[in-house]
This record gives structure tokens, C-alpha cells and sequence, in this order.
């Protein structure tokens, strides 16, 4: 924490440089590549999918889900895995806070299971971290995707007096900001 004394006669710290307050990537750590195509009420996609680019890895799916704004799952296919899924939308518990189940399997394992997720656009502690994903239409049949997330420190001034403790003091708060991922969705329809 940098702070700054008043009291008399104490050196006064200087402030953290605002390289140290704050860090911003826009290099994001996944790529997608999404083409859709939608047939008779339902919207068939495959998705090629990139991250660890040290590692050049990836992985293509198959997505298959209802075109309905009531649609209630969708169906996952990936190749190179061997894995089916069929997942449920999102269903909202409270303002924040969503569930969904799935069952799979898994044709190289021979493995039946299910699974569960809570998920929330909030992280951290649900104050500290914002995370959040905004489409721009870029023109009709293209929209780009960028999920980003913030985790920040809000400033704080506190003081005192007769306690020993500097009268002012002052946190300057923090802000780490990145892309995480970058979507780019070709969409054919009829």
C-alpha cells in the first residue's frame, strides 16, 4: 500500500507509478473460429478452438441446439476427444448466480457421467472481478465476440489522529484488465 504522511516531520512515501496500478492485456489467451449455419429451427455450428499458443493446441466441436429463445440444451460433439455431451441452458437460481447439468460420454474411455456447473458473470470474491463477454456486429453474417474480465481494488483514503497512525493515508487501488478470448462467428442463415 502507498501511502503519503502529513503529520509533521515525517518523510512522505511516495505514490505507487501507475505502471504498478494497473496492467491491461489485449492479447488474448483463446481463439475461436465459429461458422453456424441454421436449418429448420435449429442452429448446427462447428467451432475450432485455440489457446496455449506455445503449445499449438486445439480442439473442434460440433454444436447442434435449438433456434427457440425457450430452447432448453444444446448438443456438444467433439471429434478428436471422442466426447457427446447434451447440456442444459443456464438456468437461473438468483440475480448472479446460474446452473447447468449435462450428461455425456466418452467413446475412448467408454464412460457414462454426468456433470453440474454454478457459474456467475461475477468471480472473485463477486466484488472484486467483473467478467463479461460483448458482441459486435460487425455486419450481418459476422459478429465478433470478446470476452474480457476486470479485477480490480477500489481507492481508499483513511486517517487518523492521536493514534500514532500518519493522518492521511491513501490507497490508490489497482486494475488488472485482460482479453481472454476472441470469437469470431460466421453465421449463414436461410
Amino acid at each position: 500500500m502507498a501511502s503519503i504522511s502529513t503529520s509533521g516531520g515525517e518523510a512522505a512515501n511516495e505514490p505507487a507509478s501507475l505502471d504498478e496500478l494497473y496492467n491491461i492485456n489485449l492479447v488474448p489467451s483463446e481463439l475461436y473460429l465459429k461458422f453456424r449455419k441454421e436449418v429448420e429451427g435449429l442452429r448446427v455450428g462447428l467451432n475450432l478452438e485455440f489457446f496455449n499458443f506455445q503449445g499449438n493446441e486445439y480442439q473442434a466441436k460440433i454444436v447442434l441446439k435449438p433456434l427457440t429463445a425457450a430452447r432448453k440444451w444444446k448438443f456438444i460433439y467433439e471429434p478428436l476427444h471422442g466426447d457427446i455431451r447434451l447440456l442444459s441452458t443456464k438456468i437461473p437460481i438468483t440475480k448472479y448466480l446460474n446452473l447447468q447439468v449435462g450428461i455425456g460420454h466418452n467413446f475412448h474411455l467408454n464412460a457414462t457421467g454426468w456433470k453440474w456447473k454454478l457459474s456467475t458473470c461475477l468471480g472473485g470474491d463477486g466484488v472484486s472481478q467483473i467478467r463479461n463477454k460483448t458482441t459486435v456486429g460487425l455486419f450481418p453474417g459476422f459478429d465478433l465476440r470478446i470476452g474480457w474480465k476486470a479485477e480490480y481494488i477500489l481507492p481508499e483514503i483513511q486517517g487518523a489522529v492521536g493514534t500514532g497512525e500518519p493522518i492521511f493515508n491513501m490507497n490508490y487501488g489497482r486494475l488488472q484488465a485482460s482479453i481472454d478470448r476472441v470469437e469470431a462467428i460466421l453465421t449463414h442463415a436461410n
